[in-house]
């Protein structure tokens, strides 16, 4: 593990940039930047659009070091260079920001009010491409509808089941138990995923580190014990569907936890726009976002 990555994620001032649209979302994310899906004829031609919508943002002179301290990528997006580097290269070597992909395969049906992912046959080929990759850690996915006690406890133990193989492959797992913002009992979903994870951290060998990917609270500071305990490197927050503006206003509410937005970070860039106004806007949303990812 790269020592001087692992000290940035546990201590430096910043916020992660999920960069990681798979397949499924990649569609309405090329959409909200102004590519339709007639500009495209195939997935490959897809992937090409929304590379170069990341390369975009990723050279950018606003996605800078200074307020981001990780990007979290595609598989599609690790395979594919900018400027010659493979894309985790590049954001390392040449920006200083360290690497992170999404490894899930997507959610399974709703099942017990939560969506466990879906299989992923090929893990143990991806994370060790990851390696050869220079990725730094992992996250993934599931989604909790309900506060039901046991559909939550098998949300936590897969996450974590599969946590276990990416530390033993020496990489830091992002455990991503999302709460849906819409939930009538999203606060009871939260006392009970908080008791789980508390119990599943518990165990974890010694010297493990893992990250927290998590839904803003209901209440305020509520995941502190997370942040606080011996084997969380970090806590950072999801957008969830808020807007970015109520997604800042609610994170800065939550001492030491930060950001890893997706849509709120692009919601405001266009492909037609121009450079100029592209970098503004970009520098717009990482300072709102970094703002709020310090208090």
């Amino acid at each position: 593990m790269n020592q001087e990555q692992l000290m940035r994620m546990e201590n430096g001032l910043g916020f992660i940039a999920a960069l990681d649209q798979s397949g499924g979302s990649t569609p309405k994310t090329l959409k909200a930047y102004g590519v339709s899906d007639k500009q495209y004829k195939s997935e490959d031609e897809m992937y090409g659009l929304i590379h170069e919508m990341r390369t975009r943002v990723i050279k950018s002179k606003s996605f800078t070091n200074e307020k981001i301290l990780a990007a979290i990528l595609f598989e599609n997006t690790m395979d594919r260079k900018i400027d010659g580097l493979f894309t985790a290269d590049f954001l390392w070597e040449k920006k200083k920001i360290v690497p992170i992909l999404k490894v899930d395969k997507g959610l399974a049906e709703i099942q017990q009010g939560v969506q466990i992912m879906k299989p992923m046959p090929n893990l143990e080929e991806l994370l060790d491409k990851a390696v050869e990759r220079h990725i730094f850690g992992t996250k993934m996915r599931s989604v909790i509808k309900e506060a039901n006690p046991d559909g939550i406890k098998k949300v936590v133990d897969q996450q974590f089941e599969i946590g276990l193989k990416i530390l033993n492959k020496g990489l830091v797992p992002i455990i991503e138990p999302e709460v849906d913002i819409h939930s009538t009992d999203k606060q009871k979903s939260e006392d009970i995923l908080r008791a789980e994870l508390l119990e599943q951290l518990d165990q974890l060998p010694k010297g493990t580190k893992v990250m927290l990917k998590l839904s803003i609270p209901t209440v305020p500071n509520y995941y502190e014990p997370l942040i606080d305990h011996p084997h969380v490197l970090r806590v950072v927050a999801l957008s969830g569907g808020y807007e970015r503006d109520e997604a800042n206003e609610l994170l800065a509410k939550n001492h030491r936890m930060i950001a890893s937005f997706s849509r709120a970070l692009l919601q405001d860039l266009r492909y037609k726009i121009t450079d100029k106004t592209f970098d503004r806007r970009l520098y717009e949303a990482i300072d709102t976002i970094y703002d709020a990812s310090i208090t």
